[in-house]
């Protein structure tokens, strides 16, 4: 089918680029990017993350609990007294 079109001088730069890069006509890139963009290359394939093994803590967070508490309560009391 035969239509006119307007792109704006920076659309069509950026066509002119594919096609010459793919060495293709310009009709068969535009055609390309249109149905692409509506939808015709499926859905996106879905973000996953890699995940790495970063073996056993070599940390006792039961002390690192046990200082954050008592820093916590030290906070609160200074916050009483200045009150």
């Amino acid at each position: 089918m035969r239509t006119t079109i307007t792109l704006d001088a920076d659309v069509h730069r950026l066509l002119q680029q594919i096609a010459h890069k793919r060495k293709r006509p310009f009709k068969q890139v535009l055609n390309e990017v249109v149905r692409g963009s509506l939808g015709g290359t499926g859905m996106a394939k879905p973000f996953t993350q890699p995940v790495y093994s970063l073996g056993r803590s070599r940390i006792d967070l039961t002390k690192a609990l046990s200082l954050s508490a008592d820093l916590e309560d030290q906070e609160i009391l200074a916050k009483t007294r200045r009150t």
